[in-house]
Formats: C-alpha cells, structure tokens, sequence
C-alpha cells in the first residue's frame, strides 16, 4: 500500500464540500434533453455524482467498525418483495399494447424518487449531548455536513442539474416513446392506495430525544427503502433493456443502470451511521442509559415487518385498481386476464426479521 492510498483510507474528517464534490467528466449524462448529475470517463464507463470524497469517507468510517469489532447492519434480501407486476407480467402486457400499468408503475417510480429530497429537511440533534460514547470521524457525525444533503441532490436533482426523478423518467419515455402519462398517479399515490388510512404510530422510544428517534426512524425507513429498491432497479432494467417491449432497450436499460449505481453510496452511509449507533449508548431524556442495539434493531424490526406485507399489498391494489379497464385495449382481454395472473409470483414474507428483539429471539 502506497503511503498516499493509506493516508487517503485512515482519513475520517470531511469537509460539506468535499462529500458533494463530483469532480470532472469526459461528458455529461444527458436525459431526456436534461443535463442530469454524474457523466462519462474517458473509456464511457458512467461516474456517480459526489462520489469523489463520499465514497472513500463511506470506506474509512466502514474500517473503522471493522477494526472496532463492530458489524455492519445488513438487511436480509430474502426480505425483499417481488415487484407487482413481475417482470413476466410486465412484458406480457407490453407485448399485447397495454401499457398504461407499466407506465404509471415508473412514473410512481419517478415520483417517489423526487420526495427523496425531503431527507436534507431532517433535523439531525446535538448527538454529543445524546450520544455516550465520541462521534468524531463517523459518518453520524457528517449527517448534516454533506450526507443528508448529496442524498437529496442525487435523488431530485440540484438547480439545473437532473437527479433520479428526472433519469427514471426519460427511460420511461425513451423505452416507451413518450407515453401518455395517467392523470390520476400522484393523487391515487397521495391517497394511499384507494384512499386506505393508517392510524399515526406511536412512538417506539418515547424516552429518547424526539429530534434524536425522529431522525433515527427516518434514517432506517429509508435504509429499508433503498435496499428493497434493488428489485425495483432489477424490474426495470430487464423490463426496459428488451428489444421485444423497449424502443430504445440499451439507453432506457443503461439509464436504470446508472441509478443503481448512484443509489449505492445511500445505503452504504445509512447502514453505516446506524452501524455506529447500535455500537454506541444513547442518553434518554431523564438521564437514563439506553443501548442503541435496542433502539436500530427495534426501528429496523418494526419497520421490515410493516413493509414486507404492506408493500406487495399497496402495489398489488394499486395495479388491480384499473387492469381489467386497461386490457380492454387487447384482442382478447379475458384470455390476457387468465394469463397475466398465471405469471404471478407466489412470495410470503419470511417469518423472522433478523432484528427481534431479544425477548422475541429466544
């Protein structure tokens, strides 16, 4: 190892600017006429944005538990469900000209994306006040110092530059030669699928700090979030990378590539910082001690049990919602009926997290 590349991996102190610094490119990722983040070396391999400092930080902070014995928060991805429609049924429908579930599917996709945003509003709190144990050189301790904030810029885009709403978009448009988009997407989304309400959660750790837990809940539910993605990520690439159903199969299948490939630094950082705090003791607001295993395996647990039902539900309803209306469209829309669901993937989720608590485990 080089004296350079060990001093390069034993840093662990960056600057705001420096986790949002992309560096240079050979050429600029166009999408859609939009100037979108991240570009081309010199050999066209695809750079992420921001990942000049972000990725050997996320690197260094990741040795640092290592060398302290401390495991990285990994999600099983046996707890991934399978997107709705598969990809079978996906093609299946896009072969026979139907094609408004498949558009309003990535153009929910789109939108989901752009909310993405609302992680740079988290509050993050004086974790020297809340934290027993130091948060220096941690990635804890750059959540509000360029994290949070090269999370929202890759997500939604920055200023005239495009994010991931803006790239999910133009391989919707490019693979299905700019589809009529449905009017009722985002209020269909807003009103939680068919307008099902769920009662306001109460608060898991009422003891800690509510800026500390509200940020906490955020940071697991969107780590959960980014690793269930990967499906999503796998769905589109191999639904929009086919000649047989994609007018532009390698620009539509290499701009999801290219997403992917950005969103893996999001989950490199979340399960790191939340690494840091189960390795660490928090203070309640009496004064009390808390372990943070308790408090990341117990958000981490909720919210796996909650999404691994509720999400191959939502999207099920949702698509169900107007397929049989859509298929009037086909030659034959009863015998498309019978084997769009004769393609459907049978999934139940698997009967254990792997963060119960410990009273649950034994």
């Amino acid at each position: 190892m080089s004296v350079a590349t060990e001093t390069a991996s034993e840093r662990l102190t960056f600057t705001p600017q420096e986790l949002l610094d992309s560096g240079s490119y050979e050429a600029p990722l166009i999408a859609g006429g939009v100037r979108c983040h991240g570009g081309f070396e010199q050999d066209g391999r695809y750079r992420s944005p921001r990942m000049r400092h972000r990725g050997p930080a996320i690197a260094a902070w990741q040795a640092r538990l290592e060398r302290e014995g401390q495991r990285l928060v990994e999600i099983p991805k046996a707890l991934m469900p399978p997107q709705y429609p598969n990809i079978a049924q996906a093609k299946l429908l896009l072969r026979h000209g139907v094609r408004d579930p498949i558009v309003r599917a990535l153009t929910i996709i789109s939108i989901v994306e752009g909310f993405g945003a609302i992680i740079r509003d988290v509050k993050v709190p004086d974790l020297g006040e809340w934290v027993v144990e130091p948060v220096d050189g941690t990635a804890l301790a750059h959540l509000d110092q360029g994290l949070f904030e090269a999370h929202a810029r890759d997500e939604s885009g920055y200023r005239d530059e495009g994010g991931h709403k803006q790239m999910w978009e133009a391989a919707r448009d490019v693979a299905l030669e700019n589809p009529r988009i449905p009017g009722d997407v985002l209020m269909r989304m807003m009103g939680g699928g068919g307008g099902r309400a769920r009662s306001k959660a109460e608060r898991p750790f009422p003891q800690l700090d509510p800026t500390l837990e509200r940020m906490l809940q955020m940071m697991a539910r969107v780590c959960v979030v980014e690793v269930f993605a990967e499906g999503t990520f796998d769905w589109g690439e191999q639904v929009l990378s086919d000649p047989e159903v994609s007018a532009a199969p390698e620009a539509a299948g290499g701009m999801v590539r290219h997403i992917r490939s950005d969103e893996k630094p999001h989950v490199e950082y979340l399960r790191t910082a939340l690494s840091e705090v189960r390795a660490r003791t928090l203070r309640t607001v009496d004064g009390d001690a808390l372990p943070g295993r308790t408090v990341v395996d117990g958000l981490l647990h909720g919210m796996l049990h909650e999404m691994t039902r509720s999400r191959p539900r939502d999207q099920r309803e949702d698509i169900r919602g107007g397929l049989a209306e859509a298929m009037q469209s086909a030659a034959n829309p009863k015998a498309l009926l019978e084997e769009f669901d004769a393609l459907e993937s049978v999934w139940t989720p698997p009967a254990r997290t792997g963060f119960e608590p410990a009273t649950d485990a034994a």
